[in-house]
């Protein structure tokens, strides 16, 4: 690469973040992150009610104007270099600079996509199983796994809110609190059936099988929701906690799953000791996906719960994920497709991820 090429690209990349500043309304953002570190200061800010959301809102707009900086600086360093004498390993130097710098600003980009009222909120992250047993019940762990590995590898805290075992293996289902940079921005996608095909190593005659299990992610709502539920709408069944052994089981009957019966839409905590604790949470969230239903982004995917199993069948997959007779990954809303399976459910998602944002703006 030549000098004027360098200079090409670096006008190139001034013109993207001058464009990206205003699509991310920069000014505003450190206007807010001024006026929230003006609040954390107060002398009562930790005996506040939202004492966390403050918290999570600066740390979520400090991310992108930090990212926003950065590539600021690292373009006015290529800038500057260029007026010094150059080497060829200079000039090497620069041009990986310079892709570094296309990757950030395409990484930048995506914030733009994350401007939805609940983008920035955390995510509740649900999987249940679907028909067939013992073969779905262990999908639905898989699929819980390949999550939990995503978001240890991309700085998401999650918390698991209830879990229901599986008879022999695997789970029925499991519900997440995710908490991080955008969780619901960047999960929301997920959102639909997914698709096993795979040799089953439940089957003793080693036949190919295929698995379906469901995804739903609705945003944790921080503010007072006017939702009226009335009692009588309600079937509240309290149940033992389930999990690994050890001091942290309860041994009392404090877990809690609350159905809404005009709806059918279940909801359920365990991860409290006190019941009423497990109660008022999963009362939260049923206001939650109450309120949800009501909002036309997510109007065709909520009302499609039914109970604890979305409908799943053949046509209905927003991924396949296939093992047998060849290996591939394919999302069928936006085509992208890898064959490494083993990576996936690994965690590696991020580009199924940004594919969907992409695709849907």
């Amino acid at each position: 690469m030549e000098t004027k090429d360098i200079e090409k690209k670096i006008n190139e990349f001034n013109d993207l973040l001058k464009d990206l500043k205003n699509k991310l309304d920069i000014d505003s953002k450190i206007s807010r992150i001024n006026e929230l570190d003006k609040i954390s200061m107060q002398v009562d800010f930790w005996s506040m009610q939202n004492t966390k959301e403050v918290l999570e809102e600066i740390k979520n707009l400090k991310d992108i104007v930090n990212k926003y900086n950065n590539l600021s600086d690292s373009i006015a360093t290529v800038s500057e270099m260029l007026n010094l004498e150059l080497s060829e390993d200079d000039i090497n130097s620069l041009e990986s600079e310079l892709n570094s710098i296309e990757e950030n600003i395409n990484s930048l980009k995506l914030s733009t996509f994350l401007n939805g009222e609940y983008d920035s909120n955390n995510a509740y992250v649900e999987i249940h199983s679907g028909a067939g047993g013992t073969e779905s019940n262990d999908w639905a762990n898989m699929l819980f796994r390949m999550y939990t590995r995503f978001f240890e590898k991309n700085d998401y805290k999650y918390e698991v809110i209830s879990k229901s075992d599986g008879e022999e293996v695997g789970i029925k289902g499991v519900v997440m609190l995710v908490k991080g940079y955008y969780p619901f921005g960047y999960l929301k996608g997920e959102t639909g059936v997914h698709r096993l095909v795979r040799i089953s190593p439940f089957d003793s005659n080693s036949r190919r099988h295929t698995s379906f299990a469901s995804v739903l992610v609705t945003p944790e709502i921080n503010k007072n929701l006017n939702v009226e539920i009335k009692e009588s709408d309600l079937k509240i069944d309290v149940y033992r906690s389930s999990g690994a052994g050890g001091q942290g089981v309860n041994t009392t009957d404090s877990a809690v799953r609350i159905t809404h019966l005009p709806t059918g839409i279940v909801t359920s905590c365990q991860i409290e000791r006190s019941q009423i604790k497990n109660k008022e949470r999963a009362l939260e969230m049923l206001k939650a996906k109450l309120f949800i239903m009501n909002q036309n982004e997510f109007n065709d995917k909520v009302k499609e719960l039914k109970g604890e199993v979305m409908d799943v069948n053949f046509g209905s997959a927003i991924r396949s994920y296939v093992m047998c007779p060849y290996t591939l990954v394919k999302d069928t809303r936006t085509n992208y497709e890898t064959a490494n399976v083993d990576k996936v459910l690994d965690g590696d998602i991020k580009n199924f991820l940004e594919e969907y944002l992409r695709s849907s703006n």
